[in-house]
Parts: C-alpha cells; sequence; structure tokens
C-alpha cells in the first residue's frame, strides 16, 4: 500500500512501503551489533587459548602500568613544583603587604589573604611530593 501523503512524505517522499519497515531496520542493527558481539566474544576465547598472545598480552600490559606510574609520578612533580612556586610568589606579595600595612597603605585583612594563600599553596606543594614519597614506600615493600 502506497503512503504518500502528510509528514511521512515530506521527511522520506513517496514510497511503496509501510511505515513498520522502517522498525525492522532498526531491529536488523541491533541483531547487527549482537552478531558483531558473538564474533568478538568467539575471538576472546580463541585468543585467550593461545599462548603467544597470552605472554604479549601481559607484556604490553606490564609495560602500560609502568608507564602509568612513572607519568603519574612525574604529574606530582610537576604540581608540586607548581604551587610551591605560587607559593613563593605568593610570599613575596605577602612581605609587600606586610611593609605597606606597617606603613599604614594597607589593611590586615590584605595581609591575611596574602599569608592564607601562601599557606594554602604551600600545603599543596609539599602535600604533593609527600605523595610522591608514600607511593615509592609502598611500591619498595
Amino acid at each position: 500500500m502506497p503512503v504518500c501523503g502528510g509528514t511521512f512524505r515530506r521527511r522520506f517522499g513517496c514510497v511503496i512501503v509501510t511505515p513498520q519497515a522502517v522498525k525492522i531496520e532498526t531491529v536488523s542493527k541491533a541483531s547487527a551489533w549482537q552478531k558483531l558481539g558473538a564474533v568478538a566474544r568467539v575471538a576472546g576465547q580463541q585468543a585467550q587459548r593461545s599462548r603467544v598472545l597470552g605472554a604479549v598480552m601481559k607484556g604490553v600490559g606490564a609495560t602500560l602500568r609502568s608507564f602509568g606510574h612513572a607519568a603519574h609520578q612525574l604529574w606530582l612533580e610537576v604540581t608540586g613544583t607548581v604551587f610551591l612556586a605560587m607559593a613563593a610568589i605568593g610570599g613575596v606579595a605577602m612581605g609587600r603587604e606586610y611593609f605597606k600595612y606597617q606603613a599604614g597603605h594597607t589593611t590586615a585583612a590584605r595581609v591575611a589573604i596574602a599569608v592564607l594563600f601562601t599557606l594554602t599553596f604551600a600545603w599543596f606543594g609539599v602535600s604533593s611530593f609527600w605523595r610522591i614519597r608514600q607511593k615509592a614506600r609502598r611500591r619498595a615493600q
């Protein structure tokens, strides 16, 4: 039965297929995904039986784990260094604000903000390096 009227025609043109046929396409796509999943599952089972492939996969896993640990340590070192550099800049600003406060040109609140900033970023930087040491101790045990 041709369908040539209304919204369907504006979207798809005049066809000699019922709207239910469109639903069948989505079902076939779902079954294609199921087939692909089954093929992947069987390929995985076959790969598990292969000793060479198993050894290669274990080697790749160990290498990726090692690179991951090194990358994480580098991340902690870089962030720790950045935080300590920001704390040093905050220390300079804290000294400048303190001298302005002594001269009567600024308020105690600005000095307190500079102190809090410096202490906070110093804590972040030091704690980042502490985490590196803790991880190294855990790996050594």
